[in-house]
């Protein structure tokens, strides 16, 4: 190996969420990458996927500055490869490197063949994301390869994060690539279905033939590129101890380190503006609250509860199972003791949908037809009355007060009147905003429906599923996913495999109450380096309710 500086590394960060948000990993990389970036300025790069429908707008495009670089890239668009290069528009904007795969998708079949040769890995023709990932991995290790052979000088680092991106590591090591490489498991694949089809996972790992188990759920061919990332790389670590010792059982390899995953609390240190954020906040949700239950919005909002859940579509790895069951419960107690109390539970995780349920969009259209007509109105009302008063010349004061029967003219009348009866409905507020493609096999919906969760008027939990990520654009809910948190009151997140979990960090970092269990690699982080904590934090241990004070 040729004499490299290893104190001003280049480094390499490639995930299949670089740019492109799927589920957590998207947070851990856009957390990280502001204290990164200053840290290596112009020798980061992170590398990801180039997805069109979201680049535009998480990406702004430059040119390649990096000569070595920019040589590469030459080359790989002279033999038909499509990229984009630009500043990831988030804190740090940092340096990124997206890679199409459909571009060089006519080379699958030959690089799937030499998978084979090389490190002994299978793949299906039919399975898209393992295509996918194999187009990528060779595409990263081509780019890495040939970087450097060029980059003589400094050391060269290359991060990995799950096995969507890990394709790239025995093939990188079975080329004697002069270059140190990091891989780091979020969550086994194998512990993830294992967990998501009822089995004892924690008693039984020790004992799992995982060759034989990963076989049977059809995901050997990746279990093996996961398996082969994990054993090929120089340094491997995970995110939490309980992801260590499912990574030491099921990938067959004792992690290097722990890194826990952080977050930038800087961006949510608004101690003092807690209450504020959330009153403002809230009433953003209240807005969406009183379009969803139009013709059913007999509750008081100032007694209204928010509780949410949120994250990848998994039913029962990450608790819904248990959250709507809960939910079911408190329904029956809210209304077996007559209680004021009204709470509005979300279920925030993305599905198969087709489009936003026409009831739902109504339900906005008309009673954002009636605030726009009530505010025309009182604007009208006031000039009323201001005009009354300003031709006041002296004399009876009473002559200068309008009349209260003079507020409202008669058409004013009959339009209010139009609008309060576009309000009437027939149907119940409906459970879910979308359509969704799979309706009636959806594992939340059809628990719904068992547990009769129709959003009755007698119903004192209310429930709504809607199963795409928050944003500012959306036409439902106008809110980014952030401030959503902050407008509720309680988050809750039963997880029964979750290996670190983002949601209830956020909640805790933004004061908001939040529900975990100590099998998440979060809770247990915080139940073991934690005696108290500054905020409201239960845990539910083994999945029962233990709160911490």
């Amino acid at each position: 190996m040729s004499h490299r500086d290893v104190h001003n590394p280049f480094l390499f960060e490639i995930a299949w969420e670089v740019a492109n948000k799927v589920g957590g990993i998207y947070t851990v990389i856009k957390t990280k990458a502001p204290v990164t970036a200053h840290e290596f300025g112009d020798r980061y790069t992170l590398i990801g996927p180039l997805a069109y429908k979201t680049a535009a707008a998480e990406v702004e495009a430059e040119k390649v500055t990096n000569p070595h670089m920019k040589e590469i890239l030459d080359e790989m668009t002279s033999q038909g490869v499509k990229w984009m290069y630009g500043r990831w528009l988030i804190e740090g904007a940092p340096h990124v490197l997206l890679l199409d795969t459909n571009s060089i998708a006519d080379r699958l079949d030959s690089w799937k063949g030499d998978l084979w040769n090389v490190a002994g890995i299978p793949s299906p023709p039919n399975d898209q994301e393992t295509n996918d990932a194999i187009l990528f991995g060779y595409l990263v290790g081509w780019f890495l390869g040939d970087f450097v052979a060029r980059e003589k000088k400094k050391a060269v680092i290359a991060h990995f994060h799950e096995w969507l991106a890990g394709v790239a590591i025995p093939l990188l090591r079975k080329r004697r690539t002069e270059l140190t490489t990091i891989f780091t498991t979020h969550a086994t694949l194998l512990g993830r279905y294992l967990c998501a089809g009822s089995v004892d996972f924690y008693n039984n790992i020790q004992h799992f033939s995982v060759d034989e188990e990963a076989g049977k759920r059809g995901i050997y061919h990746r279990y093996c590129i996961e398996r082969g990332a994990a054993h090929c790389c120089d340094v491997f670590t995970t995110v939490s101890q309980i992801t260590a010792f499912e990574a030491e059982h099921l990938l067959k390899r004792k992690p290097d380190g722990v890194l826990p995953n952080g977050l930038n609390v800087v961006k949510f240190s608004a101690m003092h503006e807690f209450q504020n954020l959330h009153a403002r906040n809230k009433e953003k949700i209240h807005n969406f609250v009183r379009g969803h239950f139009y013709g059913h919005y007999d509750f008081d909002l100032d007694n209204t509860l928010y509780f949410f859940t949120a994250g990848r579509y998994e039913y029962r790895n990450k608790g819904v199972d248990m959250y709507i069951e809960s939910l079911s419960r408190l329904n029956h107690r809210l209304k077996a003791c007559n209680s004021p109390m009204t709470v509005v539970a979300f279920i925030v995780m993305p599905a198969a949908t087709q489009s936003f349920a026409v009831e739902a969009l109504k339900g906005q259209a008309v009673t954002k037809q009636l605030q726009e007509t009530v505010k025309d109105i009182t604007e009208k009302i006031g000039q009323r009355i201001f005009d009354k008063a300003a031709r006041y010349t002296g004399g009876d004061i009473s002559r200068a007060v309008i009349n209260p029967s003079e507020l409202l003219t008669n058409e004013e009348k009959i339009l209010l009147k139009r609008r309060v009866i576009a309000l009437k409905r027939n149907s119940l507020p409906p459970i879910v905003t979308h359509n969704m493609i799979d309706d009636g096999s959806d594992p939340i919906l059809t628990q719904l429906r068992r547990l009769q969760l129709f959003n009755h008027p007698s119903d004192r939990v209310k429930v709504v599923f809607h199963p795409e990520f928050l944003s500012s654009n959306n036409p439902l809910i106008s809110i980014e996913y952030e401030d959503f948190v902050r407008g509720c009151h309680l988050g809750v997140f039963p997880s029964y495999y979750e290996p670190w979990g983002y949601t209830p960090a956020e909640c805790t970092v933004m004061g908001v109450p939040s529900v975990t269990t100590n099998l998440s690699g979060f809770g247990g982080f915080v139940e073991e380096i934690l005696e108290k904590s500054s905020y409201r934090l239960w845990y539910l241990h083994s999945r029962s309710s233990v709160e911490i004070s």
